[in-house]
């Protein structure tokens, strides 16, 4: 209970800090998000490790467990964040993303696509690495979903590299009987909404993130506008880099 009160009122703080402070570029928002989302986990008694080199520029594309992915990459480096536009409705949180100089995009719309394009040059103009989830949806961690190939092609017509990255969990602590990096730590499922889970994750010890960044960025050999070939690449490298069997190839 102290614990989520704390953590109330560290994003009340924050979301007060970015109405003040206001950071104009993209450098600025992003070393805002950086040094928020480092606080953010203290503050959540989860340990956060990192494997690898960021890159400078270009993309980096990873799996996805839930929110704890966003904020555990964002304490290891300065980056920018590609993210639905449904993201921007959401209470205090939707503010606060798109002060920190989150890309949205939205699908099925025209023109959604060249504005994503256009912010992802911008960040990679501003030296800052864009982070996206090609999966689209968060999962259990057991596989790695289909990756969607939309915003993939993008940066590839931009001719920017892009790399893998992993992201896992484990728990160092016993939290009791059934509880699961799964079912506890990892959110997804249609049962789940933020902010009971968010209390939930609060309640308990021991969650250690590790964000593994790969030594080079992707070798793609599909064909230029093989967006399919591409995605399926994008996947098998997070995957290796992971160690994470393919769930459909196995069965």
């Amino acid at each position: 209970m102290i614990r989520s009160v704390k953590l109330t009122a560290f994003f009340i703080f924050g979301a007060l800090e970015l109405a003040i402070k206001r950071p104009a570029t993209r450098e600025l928002r992003a070393e805002w998000l950086h040094q928020f989302a480092a606080k953010t986990v203290r503050k959540m008694g989860v340990e956060v490790r990192f494997e690898g080199h960021f890159p400078t520029h270009g993309a980096i594309v990873a799996n996805h467990m839930g929110y704890l992915d966003i904020m555990a990459i964002a304490a290891a480096h300065r980056v920018v964040f590609v993210s639905m536009i449904e993201m921007q409705s959401v209470p205090l949180l939707g503010w606060m993303t798109t002060m920190s100089g989150t890309v949205y995009v939205e699908r099925g719309r025209g023109g959604s696509a060249a504005r994503a394009r256009a912010g992802l040059q911008a960040a990679a103009a501003a030296g800052v690495p864009v982070v996206f989830f090609p999966e689209g949806v968060t999962s259990n961690g057991a596989s790695v979903a289909k990756f969607h190939s939309g915003i993939l092609a993008q940066v590839l017509e931009a001719g920017e590299p892009v790399t893998a990255a992993f992201v896992r969990y484990r728990l160092t602590e016993d939290n009791g009987p059934g509880v699961t990096l799964e079912n506890d730590i990892c959110y997804w499922g249609d049962h789940m909404t933020l902010f009971p889970h968010i209390f939930k994750i609060l309640g308990l010890r021991g969650i250690e993130v590790t964000v593994q960044i790969a030594n080079a960025p992707i070798a793609f050999t599909a064909a230029p506008g093989d967006r399919k070939h591409a995605a399926e690449e994008a996947r098998a490298a997070v995957m290796e880099l992971g160690g994470v069997r393919d769930a459909v190839a196995a069965g």
